[in-house]
């Protein structure tokens, strides 16, 4: 396995005019980087060995594509603690493989059937649904492999915690649990009436809950303070919020070139989103108010929070 720990352990921090693309692109490079360098067809220490076939299908599902939002939070919010970004960018890495799965499996028939994933076909059609199956389940434990691993994070009680975070945010209780009533929504398992505060709850586990731990991770990683760290929670609680919403308002404008994948599917399949509660208005409505709470989650940083008071706003504003 080629090593990181050279040019890509770590993200500099520069400041160019457009601080926040620039920075939001070297991320995304950086991590593009470690996951090719993770996703290599030579066997590692304590495997036997890695399928050509599922190693192909890994690197179709992960690499050359995304904004790699996740991991940006993470890496950011570590920056803005004053850590070192190399323990950030392997976290969030690992929640990205996490990430990566999750669309590999809900791309699938049984999920959302979509034949299209950022303008490729999804796994299950570029091979078939058992690899995808497998790919998914391949990802899922790389990224705890990887999140155990003293290489990136020699302190074991860090480690400890950002297992326990990621387990609890994307299994049962978070995006996995809210997948399952995403599912219940459209009527799958009998009728049903949604609330808001249901498809809060829904959206908050299916989406939010990664997102908002890829921001616990950073602030993990930057040794947080207990009230630091729950201002980052806020934060990252108020940000996956906005993102599902600028999702589903996206999900119904943007077109499927522009986005890589098939839209208007929500509203066909009688997905709940907020936009059918609030309507385009009220939900661009509370995108905005949600940017303000993530504003003021991170006042206490004055400028050093710049760059994640910007990455609020690219989540509403974002066209893709």
């Amino acid at each position: 396995m080629t090593s990181t720990q050279g040019s890509h352990a770590s993200v500099k921090a520069d400041a160019p005019v457009d601080a926040f693309s620039h920075r939001l692109a070297t991320v995304a490079d950086a991590v593009e980087a470690w996951l090719a360098d993770r996703l290599t067809p030579e066997t590692q220490a304590g495997e036997i060995t890695r399928p050509v076939r599922l190693m192909e299908a890994m690197r179709h599902a992960v690499l050359g594509g995304g904004k790699r939002l996740r991991p940006f939070l993470a890496v950011e919010t570590a920056r803005m603690l004053g850590a070192d970004t190399a323990g950030a960018l392997a976290a969030g890495s690992a929640i990205e493989l996490v990430h990566c799965y999750s669309l590999v499996h809900d791309d699938m028939p049984a999920m959302d059937d979509d034949d299209l994933r950022r303008g490729k076909p999804t796994v299950h059609k570029a091979y078939d649904e058992a690899t995808a199956i497998l790919v998914g389940d391949a990802l899922q434990t790389l990224a705890f492999e990887v999140l155990a691993d003293a290489t990136w994070q020699p302190d074991p009680a860090i480690r400890a915690d950002l297992v326990l975070g990621l387990a609890k945010a994307s299994g049962l209780g978070g995006m996995v649990g809210g997948q399952l009533l995403d599912l219940g929504a459209e009527g799958r398992f009998g009728p049903v009436s949604l609330t808001v505060d249901d498809t809060l709850q829904l959206q908050a586990m299916k989406t939010g809950a990664i997102l908002a731990f890829s921001v616990e991770a950073g602030a993990i990683v930057g040794g947080a303070t207990p009230d630091e760290r729950r201002a980052l929670l806020r934060y990252g609680h108020a940000l996956g919020q906005a993102f599902q919403i600028a999702d589903d308002i996206l999900d119904r404008e943007a077109s499927a070139e522009a986005m890589g994948k098939a839209t208007g599917k929500d509203k066909d399949a009688g997905k709940a989103t907020l936009v059918d509660r609030l309507g385009l208005d009220g939900a661009r409505a509370e995108c905005d108010r949600l940017v303000g709470v993530c504003e003021d989650a991170v006042s206490a940083w004055g400028d050093r929070a710049q760059i994640l008071r910007e990455a609020a706003r690219f989540t509403v504003a974002r066209k893709v």
